[in-house]
């Protein structure tokens, strides 16, 4: 995929011109996603116990009122009927980035203003630097929760076709919290952001950005911008148009937006949001007596860990941010959370690149844990499935699990956006 270091052109629309790679370096910081739930761990050494046997994923319901009656899961909707042409010409038309000087701008001056931007939820922060906020009203508008986006503007416009203007489903008055990893694995990075940046604008109150691992590793050291994750080609992009102030001032401006972004929600039915997972096992004693949510041990689970399918313990491995947990951990995490006050039983999370793009595990029934990311293609980490996927987002509702949307988006057009590479063998042959 071709690299966007230059502004689309404006002129008639050719959805033949597409998204080239940008170059991607390799570090231990961060293991290949999984494709589908899968029980080898490429980490963490083998601690964990036997996974105990996994139940149908529509179990049946127990009596209405029972104790402990697990949030129930939604019918997934199918999404078809969005205008996907308009969307072709909205992404090749290149005004997103056309627009970068008055977006930095605007931006920049609500980063500015005195007590922050007075995003969405923002309101409820036990102080300025609270990022695990603690919400005792949702409100009444709709709340859809986007997750991985790497790049994925296609992906992304579609979300908020849905999201505002589809016929059944859209609402002007539609709220959004992002799930992080905005950038990074080619694509759109510099788009994303400031098509992001353009909501956060428009309405800061709307929008809630919970930072994922590639958010947070993110860093400039007053000459270069740096990054503790990989792929980083987000960072090496901006590095290579230093000279372009615009460019090095929204990364900038991103830095500053995460690093005081929440990394993690508690809703009062019970709904835990985070892009990656929670305090694991090993800091629970000490979270029981200090009820600290923002330590950075905590605060480094929230945005890392890992959820691991079928296990039912993972013994913490502090070599690693993304150390793994089971459902066994994630019941211990829901009772201790819920005896300090904050009520646990279901997740939403992103983080892990499931093939289908959404996973309800089986293992997890009790407790039940969504993973959701917006990819609407196969990232080059990933070595298994097709080409073309189709990205899912989640609609919030209270006291069930959030429901699942799948954006159908046509095989064709994700080519047109994102033609598949070519392999080359080692002799030059195709």
């Amino acid at each position: 995929m071709p690299s966007i270091d230059k502004p689309a052109d404006c002129a008639p629309v050719d959805c033949s011109v597409a998204a080239e790679p940008e170059p991607r370096s390799e570090t231990a910081e961060e293991s290949v996603d999984l494709p589908l739930p899968a029980s080898d761990e490429p980490r963490a050494p083998s601690t964990d116990e036997p996974p105990a046997p996994t139940s149908d994923l529509q179990k049946p319901a127990e009596p209405e009122g029972a104790v402990g009656v697990p949030p129930p899961l939604l019918p997934v909707i199918e999404i078809d009927d969005l205008d996907w042409p308009a969307l072709c010409h909205l992404i090749k038309a290149g005004g997103i980035r056309a627009r970068i000087q008055h977006t930095v701008r605007e931006m920049e001056t609500l980063l500015s203003r005195p007590g922050g931007p007075k995003m969405l939820f923002d309101g409820y922060r036990s102080s300025p630097t609270d990022r695990a906020i603690l919400v005792a009203d949702v409100g009444e508008a709709p709340l859809w929760i986007i997750g991985d986006l790497h790049g994925d503007l296609l992906a992304l416009e579609a979300a908020l076709a849905l999201v505002r203007t589809h016929p059944q489903y859209g609402s002007e008055h539609a709220r959004l919290i992002f799930l992080g990893d905005l950038f990074d694995d080619e694509g759109f990075g510099l788009e994303v952001l400031l098509r992001i940046f353009e909501l956060v604008v428009a309405d800061p109150a709307k929008i809630c950005i919970v930072a994922g691992n590639h958010d947070e590793a993110l860093a400039h050291d007053g000459v270069w911008f740096t990054s503790t994750v990989s792929p980083s080609d987000f960072s090496e992009f901006l590095n290579r148009n230093r000279g372009d102030d615009w460019i090095t001032q929204a990364g900038k401006l991103a830095i500053q937006l995460f690093n005081n972004a929440p990394r993690a929600l508690f809703f009062p039915d019970g709904l835990f949001v985070a892009h990656g997972g929670f305090p694991l096992t090993d800091l629970h004693a000490n979270l029981q007596i200090t009820g600290d949510w923002n330590s950075s041990s905590c605060l480094s689970d929230f945005v890392w860990a890992r959820a691991h399918p079928t296990a039912r313990k993972k013994l913490p491995n502090r070599f690693t941010r993304g150390s793994q947990f089971g459902h066994e951990d994630f019941a211990a995490f829901c009772s201790l959370a819920s005896s300090l006050g904050r009520s646990v039983t279901h997740m939403v999370r992103g983080h892990d690149h499931v093939q289908e793009r959404y996973m309800f595990y089986p293992a997890y029934h009790a407790h039940p844990i969504l993973t959701t990311v917006a990819l609407s293609r196969r990232l080059s980490r990933e070595f298994v499935g097709t080409y073309e996927r189709v990205p899912t987002i989640a609609l919030y509702a209270k006291n069930a699990v959030p429901q699942v949307f799948r954006l159908n988006i046509p095989s064709e057009l994700v080519r047109e956006i994102y033609p598949e590479p070519i392999e080359t063998a080692v002799d030059g042959s195709q």
